[in-house]
C-alpha cells in the first residue's frame, strides 16, 4: 500500500492523522516484496511465514515502526511479545534505528513472563494475591512442593518433588488449573497429581507467591473470569505482534487469542519448520492453524534466503519436504551455486571426530580449494551433549581452541564433577576436596553440622576427611540414619579401594560399579526434570572415556593435565552445541556429526511421541542445516559404542532424503585403515555390519564417491576382522603402510595392527595391508 492508498484509508480521519499517514517512508525501500506486503498489510490477522534466515526480524521490526510512523498506533497501543529478553532488546533497538531515536514508551515490548507480570500485579487480588507478590525461581518451587509432599505423608525419594514441579509446570503451560485438569491425566504422581496442584496453589497464595507458569496462566484466568478487564486490554493493544509463534504453549495461545479476538489486528511471525521446543511445552499445531483462528488472515511466505547458499537450501528443503504437518514454503537465494552440502561416512566415532579436528584445521589453512577459515566461522552441532565429549578430547589433545555454547564443557558438568570426584576418593583415600564433593551427595542425612563434625575430628586427629569420619563413627559423634549412610558409604570406598588393580575387575567394571552402588546413577534415574537423561548419557559416555586407558589413575592424570593446559583465551575458537542451542544462530561452516537412526532422530523421541516426535526431529534437521551460510558438513559413523558394547549404526533415514544433485559424498582419508577393531568378530556383529553395509544410505555413498573418480581404498573388501589370526609381525616392526607412511607397530591382535605411524598418529590396521619398512623399494 502506497502513501496514497494510505491516506485514502484515513478518508475522514482528523488532519493530523492523514499528515502521520503521508510522512515519508524511507525504510520500506529496504524491504523485498514479500517483506514488504508483510509490513504493509496493517489491518487483520497476519501470519508472516518466515523460513531461515529470510530476515523475519527486519520485517517485524519495520512493521512496528510503520505503525509508528504512519499513526496507525501510539507506542502505548502495540503489544509485541517474544521469548527472551535479549530478542525483545534486539527489537527496540532495531525500531529505534528505523525511526533514528530511541524507542521509547513502548511500555508493551518485552517477554510473555515480563509483560504478563506487569499485568498480574495491576490484577492480583482477582486471583487471591496482592500486588507484591514474590516470584519463585525453581530451587524455591521445589523446596516448597517437597513441603507439600512432606505434610501429605508421601515418601519424596519415591516420588520426587522434581518429578511433581515438571508435572506442574505441564499443566500450567497447557493453561490447566487444578480443576480443569483432565480424568486421563490425574493418575499422574500416584493419582494425587491434581491433589498435590491443587495444595500447592493454595500455599502460594498464602505465601502471596507464583511460579513462572502462573504469570500466564492466572492472566488467561484473568481474561476469562472477567470479560470487562479482558475488553479493556482489547481496547489498549490496538495492534499486537508475536514473534516465534511456533515456540507458543497452550496457554501464551490462550492469552493472546483473547487480546486479539475483537479487533484481530494480530501478526504472528514464525516458522513451522522450526518448531523444535516440543518436549517444553510448544505446540506447532498454533501456527498450523492460524487461518482457521482467524478466517481470513493473510499469510506472507518470507522464503528469499539472505543466509545460505543454494545448494544448503536445496537440502535442508529436500529433508523437511518429508514432514506432512507444515503449511509449506521453498527458500531460495539470489547467490548461487557455492559448495555442496558434503556427506561423509566413518568407521567410528573417534575416528569422525579425528577427521572433523583435522578438516578444521585444513580449512583454516584454506585447503579443500576453500577460502581459509576463521576458528570463530566454523561451528559442531550435535544431537545430544553426550556427543561433546570425543570432539573435546580430541581437541584439547590437538590444542584446537573451543568454547561450548549453551553450557559447559564436558569435563565442567556437575554429574562429571560428582563421578570424577568419586572416582577420585578411591584412588587416593586422602583427597579431601573430593570426599567433601561426594559425602552427601547422593543425600545420606549428613547436613552441614555433621559435616562440620568430620572436618574438625579430621583436623584434630591429623588426619584425611575419610579418615576423620572414621573416628567420628567410632565415637559415635554422629548417629541416627546419617551414621548408618556415612558407615555404608565408608565401607563400599574401601572395598573399591580394594578393587583398584585387581586383574579380575577391570577399571571400566569398577567405574560402572562405583557409580552404581553408590546410588549415585539412582540419583538421576529418580531425578524427572528434563536435564536429568542427559546427565545419564553423560555419565554413560564418562565411563566410556575409560576405555582407551588402562586403568582408573592413568585416566584421572589425563583430564587433570588437559584440564590445566587448557587456558582460557580471547582468541578465535570452534564452537560446540546442541542443534537446540543453535536455533538462531549462523555460521559459515557447519559440521553435523552423529547422523544415525536412534541417535538422529532420536529414538526416544520417536518411541515417547512416534510421528509426531519423528517430525520434530526432522525440524531439528533442517535448523541443523540452515545454520550453515557456506559450508555444511553431514556425518556419521558406522559403529559406535553403546553401553561399553560396539554396535554398527544405521545411517539417519534423513541423509537419504537430502536431494542427490546437492550433496557431495567424500570419502576420508583411512576410512577403512582407523579403528579396525572396532566391533566384535561375532556372527552377530557381522550380520549388523552387513546391513550398515547394505542400506541405501551407504550404499549410495559408496557408488557416487565412485562415480566423482574417487578410488576406494582396498581395505573396504573385506569388513570384518579375523580375530583368530596369527600375524607375521611382530611389536616394535618398523613398518610402511601406502596412506599413512612409516610406523612402529605397537600392538598385535589377530590380524589386526595397532600402529604410531610418524606423521599420521596411532591408527590400527589390517596386517594385509603393510609392509615391512625394509621391504620397500625406494
Amino acid at each position: 500500500m502506497s502513501s496514497f492508498d494510505e491516506m485514502d484509508a484515513f478518508e475522514g480521519a482528523s488532519l493530523s492523522a492523514r499528515a502521520m499517514a503521508a510522512r515519508p517512508t524511507p525504510y520500506l525501500d529496504d524491504l523485498n516484496p514479500a517483506q514488504r506486503a508483510a509490513v504493509e498489510a496493517l489491518d487483520g490477522p497476519v501470519l508472516m511465514l518466515a523460513g531461515a534466515g529470510t530476515g523475519k526480524t527486519k520485517a517485524l521490526t519495520t512493521r512496528i515502526a510503520h505503525l509508528l510512523t504512519t499513526g496507525r498506533a501510539r507506542p502505548n497501543e502495540i503489544l509485541s511479545v517474544t521469548f527472551t529478553n535479549k530478542a525483545a532488546r534486539e527489537m527496540k533497538d532495531r525500531v529505534g534505528r528505523l525511526l533514528g531515536q530511541p524507542a521509547e514508551g513502548m511500555p508493551w515490548m518485552g517477554t510473555f513472563h515480563s509483560i504478563c507480570v506487569k499485568l498480574l500485579r495491576r490484577h492480583a487480588e482477582l486471583v487471591g494475591l496482592k500486588s507484591n507478590f514474590t516470584i519463585l525461581d525453581t530451587d524455591d518451587q521445589v523446596r516448597l512442593l517437597k513441603q507439600v509432599i512432606a505434610a501429605e505423608n508421601i515418601d519424596e525419594k519415591r516420588w520426587p518433588a522434581r518429578q511433581l514441579a515438571s508435572l506442574i509446570d505441564n499443566w500450567k503451560n497447557r493453561a490447566w488449573t487444578p480443576a480443569k485438569v483432565p480424568a486421563a491425566e490425574a493418575s499422574a504422581f500416584n493419582h494425587r497429581g491434581t491433589e498435590l496442584y491443587d495444595y500447592y496453589q493454595t500455599r502460594l497464595r498464602e505465601l502471596n507467591a507464583v511460579d513462572f507458569g502462573d504469570l500466564l496462566l492466572h492472566m488467561v484466568t484473568i481474561f476469562q473470569d472477567h470479560p470487562d478487564i479482558l475488553e479493556q486490554y482489547q481496547r489498549w493493544f490496538r495492534y499486537i505482534l508475536v514473534d516465534e509463534y511456533q515456540d507458543t504453549n497452550v496457554a501464551q495461545y490462550l492469552w493472546l487469542r483473547l487480546l486479539a479476538s475483537a479487533h484481530k489486528n494480530i501478526c504472528c511471525v514464525g516458522d513451522d519448520d522450526q518448531s523444535i521446543y516440543g518436549w517444553r511445552g510448544a505446540e506447532v499445531g498454533n501456527i498450523l492453524r492460524f487461518e482457521k483462528d482467524f478466517p481470513g488472515a493473510k499469510v506472507v511466505r518470507l522464503e528469499q534466503n539472505y543466509r545460505s547458499t543454494e545448494h544448503i537450501l536445496k537440502a535442508a528443503s529436500g529433508v523437511i519436504r518429508g514432514n506432512e504437518g507444515r503449511l509449506g514454503k521453498e527458500l531460495w537465494t539470489d547467490a548461487a551455486g557455492g559448495e555442496k552440502v558434503r556427506l561423509i561416512g566413518h568407521w567410528d566415532g573417534e575416528e569422525e571426530a579425528r577427521w572433523i579436528g583435522e578438516e578444521i584445521e585444513a580449512m583454516q589453512r584454506g585447503a579443500r580449494g576453500m577460502r581459509p577459515f576463521d576458528l570463530d566461522d566454523m561451528a559442531i552441532l550435535v544431537r545430544a551433549s553426550h556427543q561433546m565429549r570425543a570432539f573435546e578430547d580430541r581437541f584439547l589433545t590437538i590444542g584446537l581452541p573451543y568454547r561450548v555454547i549453551g553450557g559447559p564443557r564436558f569435563y565442567e558438568r556437575l554429574e562429571i564433577r560428582d563421578a570424577m570426584a568419586y572416582f577420585r576418593v578411591v584412588v587416593s583415600p586422602d583427597d579431601d576436596l573430593a570426599f567433601e564433593r561426594i559425602v552427601n551427595t547422593p543425600k545420606r542425612g549428613l547436613g552441614d553440622k555433621a559435616q562440620q563434625k568430620i572436618q574438625v575430628t579430621a583436623r584434630v586427629n591429623g588426619v584425611s576427611l575419610l579418615d576423620g569420619a572414621r573416628l567420628l563413627l567410632q565415637d559415635k559423634g554422629i548417629t541416627g540414619k546419617g551414621a548408618g549412610e556415612l558407615g555404608a558409604l565408608i565401607g563400599h570406598l574401601d572395598r573399591w579401594g580394594g578393587l583398584v588393580g585387581a586383574k579380575d575387575v577391570s577399571h571400566i567394571e569398577l567405574a560402572e560399579m562405583i557409580l552404581d552402588e553408590s546410588g549415585y546413577t539412582a540419583m538421576w534415574q529418580n531425578d524427572k526434570t528434563p536435564e536429568a537423561p542427559g546427565r545419564l548419557e553423560n555419565l554413560k559416555e564418562l565411563v566410556k572415556a575409560l576405555e582407551s586407558f588402562e586403568n582408573l589413575q592413568g585416566f584421572l592424570e589425563h583430564v587433570a593435565l588437559i584440564m590445566d593446559n587448557e587456558q582460557e583465551s580471547d582468541g578465535a575458537k570452534v564452537s560446540i552445541m546442541t542443534l537446540h542451542a543453535a536455533k538462531g544462530l549462523e555460521f559459515p561452516a557447519v559440521f553435523l556429526p552423529g547422523w544415525e537412526d536412534g541417535l538422529f532422530p532420536s529414538q526416544r523421541s520417536m518411541d515417547e511421541s512416534g510421528l509426531k516426535g519423528l517430525e520434530e526431529e526432522r525440524r531439528l534437521a533442517y535448523v541443523g542445516i540452515t545454520r550453515a551460510e557456506e559450508v555444511c558438513t553431514i556425518s556419521f559413523a558406522a559403529n559406535r559404542r553403546v553401553f561399553g558394547q560396539w554396535q554398527s549404526a544405521l545411517p539417519s533415514r534423513f541423509i537419504d532424503e537430502l536431494p542427490e544433485a546437492h550433496v557431495d559424498v567424500l570419502t576420508p582419508p583411512g576410512l577403512y585403515g582407523g579403528g579396525f577393531g572396532a566391533a566384535q568378530s561375532s556372527v552377530e556383529t557381522r550380520a549388523a555390519e552387513a546391513n550398515v553395509y547394505n542400506s541405501p544410505g551407504w550404499k549410495r555413498m559408496q557408488s557416487r564417491a565412485g562415480e566423482r573418480g574417487v578410488s576406494q581404498p582396498r581395505e573396504s573388501r573385506n569388513m570384518v576382522i579375523d580375530a583368530t589370526a596369527v600375524s607375521a609381525h611382530t611389536t616394535g616392526e618398523r613398518v610402511f603402510h601406502q596412506k599413512f607412511g612409516y610406523g612402529t607397530i605397537t600392538g598385535i591382535e589377530g590380524d589386526k595392527l595397532e600402529i604410531a605411524f610418524e606423521k599420521a598418529g596411532t591408527k590400527k590396521v589390517v596386517a594385509k595391508f603393510i609392509m615391512a619398512a625394509d621391504d620397500i623399494p625406494f
